[in-house]
């Protein structure tokens, strides 16, 4: 055991505003997980909710616990020592419940490295009676978790915190009846919203598609439904840790909404996080005034911050109590200059919007229903206010992608620049670009991927191009990490021996061997259209549509038709009936 460790994490608790810490024994333990490092996983607002609603119970006493940075992590491995939490620096193989927060892809390395130098046994199959029960939650476990299926025991499908209650609730229970492992997981899986993955094994076809899944006797029938929070004025969506050490730095977070009704064709969010919904403003209100007490800047968070019914009044209640803010995201085509100017009056000097792509034909498809009068209309009410920058998000790789729409893509970042400076704007325009990934749960699941040499040939023709230009630059994410991203989105359970065996060579640095040594072929995920009629591994789980919802989008994408928002009274993809 390394004292300096348990010195570095008692620090960094002492640090934090808001962490609760209990005497060991005076209540059950959990761990919570959020398998990056404390300065990701603290910017992560989920886990500040579903850390406060457990602590809340009375009984159970919720422990943090992080990947370490490379420094540490070694400092870990020299000495022998287990992964500690933060609360109480407690060994994670101490506790009998262990729950990962999964929102990326990527971390799916991170979190078998965290089971093993935590002394957990990474296999579900290999721990007992006496092991810790693994779960997981969050993005990733909600539209697909079969990729980490042999390593958990159970997954929250949807929103956590009315679920995790019943879970802790059911688990507690079977502990003082006694029961054994598989008894006791029989048990978690009759509630709404547990999957538990041991008890619904797929059936493989001769061409490696999912023929069936075989289902345990003793689970529900029907397949597993997301669960969503209905009413959400009954959790607060707030910080509940303050710390400098995050992505937000001393701000205080505040979720004005939940789920997006924009029908997007491409984000999963949209589509496993319906329905939306908005908080009160008085709610809000009285989350500014916790962000007054900590002295903290007001970062508001949700799907589209512009959409928020109240912005331009909450906006004002803000700035009044002599407060400043930050938003997650913003639509040009709902842009308000009350929201820019208090952007600008908090300091912003950069306007980020997403048209997702460079011509209005591809918006159509995609239903990014944005025009470039918006754009110029955002840019100019920015301007106006005295924000000079401009980002601008944008997909590679999309459906019915030609070489016409990567040259509006350029056109468009002439056009913007153009316009700024004729607006007296000497500002930056900075084009944040991405390749596409089709998600499960959205109508271009059926999709495969655009070949990655292409798509790389793509993005270097824009960079090189735009390159030409002053005051314009380009950022790029590496392409060849968002087709494993790609890969263990739409992956299968054959995927869990691939991520053991490249954890065990580096991490994503063996991804390829780890591939080669098990005869795994990465096209067969990316590069395959899927039959209308395949089962996807991800079909144990049910978001709440109507069976043939996603596939009229699907053809609708196809037609370039637009499908509006969703309104009071809407029944059309079976959620909200």
């Amino acid at each position: 055991m390394s004292w300096l460790l348990k010195e570095q994490l008692q620090k960094v608790v002492a640090a934090e505003r808001g962490a609760l810490v209990y005497a060991p024994g005076s209540r059950r333990s959990m761990a919570l997980v959020y398998p990056n490092t404390y300065h990701v996983g603290m910017s992560n607002l989920g886990l500040h909710i579903i850390y406060e609603q457990i602590n809340s119970r009375g009984d159970t006493a919720c422990e943090r616990l992080f990947l370490p940075d490379k420094k540490t992590l070694a400092e870990y491995v020299r000495t022998n020592t287990p992964l500690l939490t933060l609360e109480t620096q407690l060994p994670l193989y101490e506790f009998p419940l262990i729950a990962f927060a999964v929102s990326f892809e990527m971390d799916y390395f991170n979190l078998l490295t965290i089971l093993m130098l935590g002394k957990v046994p990474v296999l579900a199959s290999e721990r007992g009676d006496a092991d810790p029960l693994v779960i997981i939650g969050g993005p990733c476990a909600t539209f697909n978790p079969e990729p980490l299926a042999n390593f958990v025991d159970a997954c929250i499908i949807g929103e956590g915190e009315e679920v995790i209650q019943e879970f802790l609730d059911s688990y507690y229970d079977s502990l003082e009846q006694g029961l054994a492992k598989e008894e006791l997981l029989l048990r978690l899986a009759q509630i709404e919203g547990v999957y538990v993955p041991r008890f619904y094994q797929p059936i493989y076809d001769d061409d490696g598609t999912i023929e069936k899944f075989e289902r345990h006797s003793a689970v529900p029938i029907d397949k597993v439904r997301r669960r969503y929070i209905k009413n959400l004025e009954r959790y607060p969506g707030q910080t509940v840790i303050v710390t400098s050490e995050t992505e937000f730095r001393n701000m205080y977070l505040i979720e004005v909404a939940r789920g997006c009704g924009r029908h997007c064709r491409f984000c999963m969010a949209g589509y496993c996080f319906r329905n939306p919904r908005v908080r009160p403003l008085t709610q809000i209100a009285e989350g500014v005034k916790k962000a007054k007490e900590f002295r903290a800047k007001v970062g508001l968070m949700g799907a589209a911050i512009s959409d928020y019914p109240e912005i331009d009044q909450l906006c004002q209640l803000i700035l009044h109590e002599g407060l400043t803010m930050s938003v997650a995201s913003l639509r040009a085509d709902s842009l308000s200059a009350s929201l820019v100017d208090s952007l600008a009056a908090s300091g912003h000097k950069t306007i980020t919007l997403a048209p997702e792509a460079g011509s209005e034909r591809l918006r159509k498809i995609i239903n990014k229903n944005i025009s470039d009068k918006n754009l110029f209309d955002a840019i100019t009410i920015a301007t106006a206010a005295g924000i000079p920058h401009v980002r601008l998000y944008i997909m590679v790789g999309l459906p019915e992608e030609g070489n016409q729409d990567i040259e509006a893509i350029v056109d468009m970042a002439h056009n913007v620049k153009s316009y700024m400076e004729s607006l007296g704007n000497k500002g930056m325009l900075t084009f944040s670009i991405n390749p596409f990934i089709p998600k499960p749960f959205t109508p271009f699941q059926w999709l495969p991927m655009a070949p990655l040499e292409e798509v790389a040939s793509r993005l270097k023709y824009i960079q090189i191009t735009l390159k030409k230009r002053k005051g314009i630059e380009v950022i790029i994410e590496q392409p060849r990490e968002a087709y494993i991203q790609g890969v263990l989105a739409r992956g299968d359970r054959k995927l869990g021996e691939v991520l053991l065996t490249a954890v065990l060579n580096g991490g994503v640095k063996g991804w390829k061997k780890a591939l080669k040594i098990h005869n795994i072929k990465e096209e067969f995920y990316l590069y395959r259209t899927r039959e209308e009629t395949e089962i996807f591994p991800w079909g144990n789980l049910n978001m709440g549509f109507e069976e043939t919802y996603l596939l009229a989008e699907y053809h609708r994408a196809q037609a370039g038709q637009y499908t509006p928002p969703c309104s009071a009274g809407c029944k059309r993809c079976g959620v909200c009936k």
